[in-house]
């Protein structure tokens, strides 16, 4: 045989005989991991619809990538007559989740009237003490006022600004720019001013859970400023921002993920049923 029928035929045979096994294996796994990605979107899926009214509340998205491949035929490689391969023999090794970040769009402004609650309307998020000295930052403006008179979140986390209210104030005003200021018997008094924070990439922040999150390498150092400057957001008084989960668009991606986790459940049924129609086979 010409050195090119020869490698033409070893070719033909590593595809006959070696590779279909491997081949069937690997449309198992894929199949496995299809199937464990879309777990992994239903969850993310079912955390969103879990907190479409949670006060401030970002949805999450999920992302993901194809794995490595197999190549038994390289694209590019040379024929024993020195002509280049135009195309080669990839096999995929399924799919992963590489990423759940947060969607940071405006969520839906709701009417309270309640004087403590502040909604920001547009970039931004508050900053907050944790017990431990460390910072934190929210979206939730459903502020209180704690024993000692300081602003607080609703699980007592004073604000960074260290705004203090006099428990005989009979009104507390929160200007568009965050000047807070209170009505006493002797007239309107500035006592504080709402600073907001902002950060290069905010899907770099991780949650905490309460409403908060914490700066991370990722996120990049925080970035303070008065609202409505600047590009920061603005505040409204009497406002709280809900979540911004669209309850019809999860609805939709969860039918996507079932008919999804299905059709690769198929994929393994279906190379079960071929395996085994192989060990059937008689010489």
């Amino acid at each position: 045989l010409e050195p090119q029928a020869d490698n033409f035929l070893n070719f033909n045979f590593h595809l006959q005989h070696e590779p279909k096994e491997e081949a069937m294996n690997l449309s198992l796994y894929s199949g496995s991991t299809g199937m464990q990605a879309q777990q992994l979107n239903l969850n993310v899926i079912s955390n969103n619809i879990a907190n479409v009214n949670t006060t401030g509340y970002k949805k999450n998205k999920i992302e993901f990538q194809d794995l490595l491949y197999q190549n038994p035929r390289q694209a590019g490689g040379q024929t024993g007559a020195g002509n280049v391969i135009p195309t080669g023999v990839e096999m995929g090794n399924g799919t992963k989740v590489v990423a759940t970040p947060k969607v940071f769009t405006q969520g839906t402004l709701t009417q309270t009237s309640e004087k403590l609650d502040v909604a920001i309307d547009g970039v931004g998020f508050f900053q907050v003490e944790r017990p431990d000295g460390t910072e934190a930052y929210t979206r939730d403006g459903a502020f209180k006022v704690g024993p000692a008179g300081q602003m607080t979140t609703a699980d007592a986390l004073p604000l960074a600004a260290g705004i203090q209210i006099d428990p005989e104030v009979t009104n507390v005003f929160v200007s568009p720019t965050g000047e807070v200021s209170v009505q006493t018997a002797d007239g309107e008094q500035i006592i504080g001013q709402l600073e907001l924070v902002r950060f290069p990439n905010s899907s770099g922040l991780k949650a905490m859970g309460g409403n908060l999150f914490i700066e991370t390498e990722a996120s990049g150092p925080p970035e303070i400023g008065a609202p409505g400057e600047n590009g920061f957001g603005v505040l409204q008084q009497g406002y709280l921002e809900m979540s911004n989960v669209n309850v019809v668009e999860e609805m939709v991606n969860m039918i996507i993920a079932q008919r999804a986790y299905e059709i690769n459940s198929k994929s393994i049924q279906t190379s079960d049923e071929m395996l085994g129609r192989v060990n059937q086979l008689k010489r």
